[in-house]
């Protein structure tokens, strides 16, 4: 094979993460909904992990520079906590989409860190234009109906903030991952060796969060500090045994579908990153928050209104605005 074909054939690969990636805020919620909001993270990725393992080998760690490790580990383990959360906390399957918008904001946020860091002459100022077009789709996709109601969209951010703020916080963590850390990789694939990192932090999460509810709290009398915590412990080893045990297959075959689909979404990104075009692959990763909110729409049962569409045309314009004015 040529090495133009090869390289068309690796940018195909790239490519088709987007469409998998499409799927992940839609499964996301569902599993979400049936294990809970911080049990089905953890599930979807250890399963993510193992597929990984499986399939995606990773090359030897020895390979691999500390210092990508480190940070680029670091990054990843933060956005994909902070995104799953925000999906699993949303107050509504209608807002789980919003919020999937507001984490699509990454490659907007992308281009503005690198045009920051290129040191070219006015890139900033080329790159402003096309931000402040996706961010007047955000608000206009949280305002609903209301369009660009100010109150409304406020009202249904201060409703539930900590999704928004999370989903936001993990846009900026993913646009410095793709900006700086490639130059630290130096060619390697940490895919496979963040993803059982990012499972650890989501099981953490679970466990810290279940025990609090659970009442492991301290007791007023001697020993009872103990005694309290290893029933709280005991109390969320038996809530998790009840809420696996009580999954039907097809909430198991959810898990796996969305396991599968991000998982394989960054095997075939990483693989197109390394062997295909990056342009090409940048351009078409400007449609995601659009494939998204149709396929979170149809596996949701989602309505989404006029103003909902137009506020996610407006966020793929203006990433694409931006990657046109980075291009000059």
């Amino acid at each position: 094979m040529k090495k133009t074909d090869a390289s068309a054939a690796a940018t195909a690969i790239g490519m088709m993460a987007i469409l998998l990636w499409s799927l992940m805020m839609g499964l996301v919620r569902l599993v979400s909904e049936a294990f809970g909001a911080t049990l089905g993270p953890p599930l979807i990725y250890t399963c993510g992990a193992i597929l990984l393992l499986i399939f995606h080998r990773p090359a030897p760690l020895k390979q691999a520079p500390l210092k990508y490790l480190l940070v680029g580990g670091g990054l990843v383990v933060f956005y994909e906590s902070a995104i799953s959360l925000s999906i699993g906390l949303a107050a509504s399957s209608a807002q789980s989409v919003e919020i999937s918008l507001v984490n699509y904001l990454w490659p907007t946020l992308m281009v503005l860190l690198a045009a920051a860091v290129s040191h070219r002459k006015h890139a900033v100022g080329y790159a402003v234009p096309g931000a402040i077009v996706a961010t007047a789709g955000v608000i206009i996709s949280v305002g609903g109906n209301s369009g660009l109601d100010w109150h409304a969209a406020a009202h249904n951010i201060a409703s539930n903030p900590l999704p928004y703020a999370l989903a936001l916080a993990g846009a900026v963590a993913w646009a410095v991952y793709a900006v700086v850390t490639p130059s630290m990789a130096n060619g390697y694939d940490g895919t496979s060796v963040f993803f059982p990192f990012v499972a650890l932090a989501l099981w953490i999460i679970h466990f810290v969060t279940d025990t609090g509810m659970t009442g492991g709290g301290s007791a007023s009398t001697g020993g009872g500090a103990g005694d309290a915590g290893i029933r709280g412990i005991g109390a969320v080893m038996g809530n998790l045994i009840g809420q696996l045990t009580a999954a039907s297959w097809i909430d198991w075959l959810i898990v796996v579908l969305t396991a599968a689909s991000i998982a394989g979404g960054y095997a075939c990104w990483g693989y197109g990153i390394l062997h295909g075009s990056m342009e090409t692959m940048a351009v078409a990763s400007y449609a995601t928050p659009l494939l998204s909110v149709a396929a979170s729409a149809v596996l949701l049962h989602v309505s989404l209104s006029v103003p909902f569409w137009v506020g996610a045309l407006l966020v793929v314009a203006g990433s694409i605005v931006n990657w046109l004015f980075q291009k000059r």
